[in-house]
Formats: C-alpha cells, sequence, structure tokens
C-alpha cells in the first residue's frame, strides 16, 4: 500500500509502499476513512530542530484520523470489526507516577503515533487497542478524523472557569479556532481573540468571534481568562498585561526557544493562575468532547477549508506553509 512517509533526514516527505500490517498482540487494525494534516506534520516535512531530534525515518507520519477497525488482534476484546474509531495520538504506558494517578496525558514514557511509532497517512494502520476511541456514527468522518486537535481545544478550554467570563484567545490556528466554539459551549460570555494573519482573521470571523484585536491592541487587564493558544514568545508577556488580577492563563502554544522571559512579580502580585496544557485529559476530555460533537454545539465547518487525496500531500503542506488553511483534511 502507498503511505505517506519520512524517509530519510532532510526536508521533504513523499509517498512510498510499505507492507499492509497486522495486528499483534492488544493492537486493532484500522481502514482509514479520513485523516487531518497538524502543525506537527509540518514541522516534520519541514525537518526543523525537534523533528531531526525525534524523527527517526523511515516513519509513516501522521496521527490525526479515523476509521473503521477491520481486524483485531489477540487478546482484544474492548473493540470489535466494525467499530467506527478515531485516533488518539498518545500512547501511555499506564504503570508511571502519572498514569497511576489518573494523569496519562503527562505519561512519563509517551510514545506518539507519526512520531515515535508509524502514522496514520496510508489507507491502513495499526494501533494499540486503547488508542483507538469509540466515536459516535452521528459524527462524519470529516470531523471524526481530527477530535486529537479539538481534544487539545477542549482541554484547554475545559481546564478553566468560562462560564459568564470574557476570555481572550491569542492565536487562530486550527486549536485556536476550535476553542472559541468550546469556550462558547462552555458558557463564556464574550470571547475575543488576537492574530495578526488576514486570512486566519476572516476564519475567526466565520466561527463567531465577538472581536478580533492585533495582539498589540489588546488591553490592559480586561480579560478573566486567557487562552494563549500561538506558541510566539511576544504572546506571553501581552498574556500577563491582558489579564485581571486573580484571572486565569492557559497555555497550550509550544515555543521554538523553551527559556521564555516572564515579569513573574505580575504573576504573584497579581494572583495569577497559570497552568500548562498538553494533548488531551484520558479518557474525560474525549468524553465530553463526544458529548459536544453529538449535540451539535461546535461550529467547526469553517475551520475545515481544504480536503483532498491524501496522495496530494505536496499541496497540503505547500498551504501550510503558506498560511493559507485551516485545517486540511485527506480522504482514503
Amino acid at each position: 500500500m502507498q503511505a505517506i512517509a519520512k524517509t530519510h533526514p532532510g526536508p521533504g516527505i513523499e509517498i512510498i509502499e510499505v507492507p499492509e500490517p497486522s495486528p499483534g498482540p492488544g493492537e486493532v487494525k484500522i481502514q482509514l476513512s479520513a485523516a487531518s494534516v497538524c502543525g506537527t506534520d509540518l514541522h516534520i516535512y519541514r525537518w526543523d530542530h525537534w523533528a531531526a531530534s525525534r524523527i527517526q525515518p523511515p516513519r509513516v507520519i501522521g496521527h490525526e484520523f479515523c476509521g473503521i477497525i477491520c481486524e483485531v488482534g489477540p487478546g482484544v476484546t474492548e473493540r470489535n470489526v466494525g467499530d467506527y474509531v478515531s485516533s488518539e495520538s498518545h500512547i501511555v504506558c499506564g504503570h508511571c507516577k502519572p498514569c497511576l494517578a489518573g494523569q496519562a496525558h503527562v505519561c512519563l514514557n509517551t510514545k506518539i503515533l507519526g512520531v515515535d511509532v508509524d502514522g496514520g497517512f496510508a489507507p491502513f494502520v495499526v494501533v494499540p487497542v486503547n488508542n483507538a476511541r469509540p466515536t459516535d456514527l452521528r459524527i462524519p468522518p470529516h470531523i471524526a478524523c481530527f477530535q486529537d486537535a479539538l481534544g487539545n481545544a477542549v482541554h484547554t478550554v475545559a481546564s478553566a472557569d468560562l462560564a459568564g467570563k470574557d476570555v481572550l484567545i491569542t492565536g487562530m490556528g486550527p486549536i485556536g479556532l476550535f476553542a472559541v466554539s468550546v469556550a462558547r459551549a462552555r458558557g463564556a460570555a464574550r470571547v475575543v481573540v488576537s492574530e495578526v494573519s488576514p486570512y486566519r482573521c476572516r476564519l475567526a470571523e466565520a466561527v463567531g468571534v465577538d472581536d478580533i484585536l492585533d495582539p498589540e491592541e489588546v488591553a490592559d487587564r480586561a480579560f478573566d481568562v486567557v487562552l494563549e493558544m500561538s506558541g510566539h514568545p511576544s504572546q506571553l508577556q501581552r498574556c500577563l498585561t491582558a489579564v485581571r488580577p486573580g484571572g486565569q492563563i492557559r497555555l497550550l502554544g509550544v515555543y521554538g526557544d523553551a527559556i521564555q522571559p516572564i515579569d513573574i512579580n505580575a504573576v504573584i502580585f497579581g494572583g495569577i493562575d497559570i497552568q500548562g496544557i498538553v494533548g488531551r485529559r484520558l479518557w474525560q476530555t474525549w468524553d465530553l468532547m463526544q458529548e459536544l460533537l453529538i449535540q451539535n454545539r461546535l461550529n467547526l465547518a469553517p475551520v475545515i477549508t481544504h480536503s483532498m487525496p491524501y496522495t496530494d500531500f505536496s499541496v497540503a503542506m505547500d498551504l501550510m506553509q503558506m498560511g493559507e488553511a485551516g485545517k486540511v483534511v485527506f480522504t482514503f
């Protein structure tokens, strides 16, 4: 079968022929219905410092997908052939201290589909049984495929108290755009966003924000909750000036340079509640996300800007590099 893979160190990815996989003990085989491209895939395509330090080619990439289980491995009783499932990209150990404490989203031994093990940009993929998350048939494949990314937004929003609050979301990439709808569904009184890209500002308008600010226009101490989704260093200090005393800041954006200066006294004397967010709480985030999707409470359609056969991956990479795409969905 054909798969999208990183075959060697350096920029680029390509289509290669790989054997169709078979599930081992504790695994299931999924026939893909749809997949979606993530910023992680773009990092791998560009072969930046993170990718070069993490990826060991050859590696089939892709960690956001959905499909139908077509085969189960020995010992699997939790899933059945014919089940409609979506991917959870984090493979966790289940026995480290965070896992035993109910915090598997920060498992000490996490492996990621399409990064540390082969992923799902292919007609068939094999994953551990727990990573094939049962999905309601009312959720169409073009949405079910990116629940991994949507879950980041759900986790971030659900970690703060948004009911009746004024919320600022910095950065209107796909996860920031998803967070707008989730914040609405969680009872935010007002959702304001900051973004510099005209293209992404148009997408923000389409999902229904109350206002769009240039990052330099963010008012001092105006917001109860700030969700930092951009990963741009300039936004860290702006988050501190935007949040009111006693407010909440949630950090999901990942920074190219991990060491960033902030005014720590502003955090202390402002009584600011800051929390880092990674992945999805397993499995609380998935349960909440399914509820929101089944109730049709999220305006996700505007975020899906392109759909194409997975073999057109180079088009998707070009669009993302130009900043002219929201969520790109692959069909199979």
